[in-house]
């Protein structure tokens, strides 16, 4: 399971209620015929997306494999879709994005309310890690993605849940590892 996730904002003379209205325009015409692979998507508001430099959108699109990734590419321009998906890429402004795989729990991000942010010093690996942030987390209610393809600044983990789990308190973190806890509202 696979999730591509992008960060957005609108561009600079768009009004927020008409950006948020061409954005779940766009998520209706997916939901009401989804490409092949598709398991569905969402926009929430996610504030502080230091990547992006300050509040912005996070949209994430659940797909089975790379190979529906590629279907949804040409899906979200195609017929059926295009005019929804070029009417919120006209009101867009900065944004980036990158693939994530789910490792343990539940694939729906959209009932997660809390999404926990985690990153690494760059070149330093460290195995252990993704058992340990999973830690405490009920998997029937929260999912643990871990960066696959980046396609701009982004996170190497994402933790989303109802609440964050022990498993991300500083003291259990790698040394040099960051942890940002954001609470999520969809649109």
């Amino acid at each position: 399971m696979l999730a591509y996730v992008f960060w957005h904002r609108p561009a600079d003379a768009v009004a927020t209620a008409d950006y948020e209205e061409a954005l779940r325009r766009f998520h209706r015409s997916l939901a009401a015929r989804p490409p092949g692979g598709f398991w569905g998507s969402v926009t929430l508001r996610a504030p502080a997306c230091g990547w992006l430099g300050g509040d912005a959108y996070e949209d994430w699109y659940v797909i089975e494999d790379f190979g529906a990734l590629g279907v949804l590419n040409e899906a979200a321009i195609g017929r059926g879709h295009r005019s929804a998906h070029d009417d919120a890429a006209r009101r867009a402004g900065p944004g980036t994005g990158a693939i994530f795989r789910l490792l343990e729990g539940s694939p729906a991000p959209v009932a997660a309310r809390i999404a926990v942010w985690i990153d690494k010093p760059r070149g330093l690996e460290n195995p252990l890690l993704a058992p340990l942030l999973g830690d405490g987390m009920d998997v029937s209610r929260a999912g643990l993605w871990q960066r696959q393809l980046a396609l701009g600044p982004s996170p190497e983990y994402c933790l989303l849940a109802a609440e964050a789990p022990d498993g991300i308190g500083p003291e259990r973190l790698a040394r040099g590892w960051t942890a940002t806890v954001t609470a999520r509202e969809p649109l």
